[in-house]
């Protein structure tokens, strides 16, 4: 069976969260996107998981159902969205002489397992403080409690390359996923890309070969659901789709934001407004050229620095990385609105409930048949962004990046005959 997930969201609970983010907005948000499995996200937190109890159905297969699904607001496909446990946290700990900050994904397969894993998390970390709770312990030895609790929960390093809180970033990451989990690297079998990275750029180091690739949202607002996400072709059981990412048969790649998009791709200095190419920052040995304060090196940095390899496509395997821009980005950009307008929010909708889900109008609907729905805006837009002709704009520091499909004087003439 084919199937999208995107196995890395959170809730209300966690910190710097939409307060919109409960079961029912995600099932929603799920059957908009088009996605089959999504991540409970934050089953850490006492009152998230007293929640998750009550409200999720176990499917007999490892993932659950929501219990009482929402009536949709507004027309779009109804999906039989199934839920995975998840959970992400935070490790702060002192390793080799450095302090190390590595944000991580858990995953279990039934609530007895997040029962018996929280009660042990529980001593080194107040569970309740944060969504993604911060705990005393190092990422190895987490690990090792995963490993401990259950032989069907799995561990997965988030958004390998941000600087501040991942595995391999510029500040408290490690040179090689092996210096961080030591002995037990052997039971790492799967990397988070992140926003701001894709498979062509981790391929670019030959010790991430053996590790298969996966995008999520990491969603902190319902509507961000699927920004990123990972492709199945599986049995839909826990166990089947962690097999595909051990094996990679199964697997199929992922949907991926355009790099540049992301907020750490480039090297830079938000305070200043400072984005600057490594070569660049190079020359300024890594200092603000504004304020000479150290920049903050960004993804594209370190894995050039990491790097052993130039490579061209995807990933060595050849499973398909397809580029998305969010559908109401494209929205905004043709009418020339902010993405949170009611204006988009309403074309939006109507757009949803023309074609379904968001999946499948940028991914699956063939142009022509876009052009005679929506006109040959749409359509030319739809055509650009699956064929990769985008002008990106690099984030930096913190500062999110920007995908064009279209330049300011094509959309000042876009109502013009004979524009494409």
């Amino acid at each position: 069976m084919y199937y999208i997930a995107d196995l890395h969201v959170h809730s209300h609970y966690a910190y710097a969260t939409s307060k919109d983010l409960d079961l029912e907005r995600l099932y929603e948000w799920a059957c908009i996107k088009g996605i089959h499995v999504v991540g409970t996200g934050d089953f850490t937190h006492p009152q998230w998981f007293e929640t998750l109890q009550h409200q999720l159905v176990p499917d007999g297969n490892g993932l659950y159902r929501l219990q009482h699904p929402p009536t949709p607001a507004w027309p779009h496909d109804v999906m039989d969205i199934r839920f995975c446990l998840s959970t992400e946290v935070s490790c702060l700990y002192k390793h080799a002489d450095q302090w190390r900050k590595n944000h991580l994904l858990i995953y279990a397969p039934d609530m007895a397992t997040v029962a018996k894993l929280n009660a042990k998390l529980a001593t080194h970390g107040n569970l309740a403080a944060d969504g993604r709770p911060t705990l005393r312990l190092s990422a190895r030895d987490l690990l090792e409690i995963v490993l401990e609790t259950s032989s069907r929960a799995h561990l997965i390093p988030a958004h390998l390359w941000t600087p501040w809180f991942s595995t391999l970033g510029s500040k408290g990451g490690y040179d090689c996923v092996e210096a961080c989990f030591r002995d037990l690297t052997p039971h790492i079998f799967a990397l988070e890309t992140g926003l701001s990275s894709d498979p062509a750029m981790n391929r670019q180091c030959s010790q991430l070969d053996r590790y298969t690739m996966v995008s999520n949202s990491d969603a902190h607002s319902p509507y961000n659901l699927g920004r990123e996400a990972t492709l199945f072709d599986t049995a839909l059981t826990y166990d089947a789709m962690f097999d595909a990412l051990k094996t990679k048969v199964g697997w199929l790649g992922t949907f991926e934001f355009f790099p540049e998009e992301g907020k750490y791709y480039m090297d830079g200095h938000r305070r200043c407004g400072v984005c600057l190419p490594p070569e660049t920052t190079q020359q300024h040995q890594g200092l603000c050229p504004v304020c000479k304060r150290p920049l903050t090196l960004g993804v594209l940095h370190r894995v050039r620095t990491l790097a052993d390899r130039h490579t061209t496509g995807s990933t060595a395997e050849g499973a398909p990385c397809t580029y998305l821009v969010p559908l109401m980005q494209i929205i905004a950009q043709l009418k020339g609105i902010g993405v949170r307008t009611h204006g988009v929010r309403r074309e939006y909708q109507r757009l949803i409930g023309l074609f379904g889900n968001e999946f499948k109008l940028l991914t699956d609907v063939s142009i022509d048949q876009i052009a005679q729905q929506l006109g040959r805006v749409y359509a030319e837009a739809i055509r650009r962004l699956r064929a990769g002709q985008v002008k990106r704009v690099p984030g930096y520091d913190g500062v999110y990046g920007q995908v064009h499909i279209f330049q300011p004087e094509e959309l000042a003439a876009a109502h013009q005959p004979g524009l494409f």
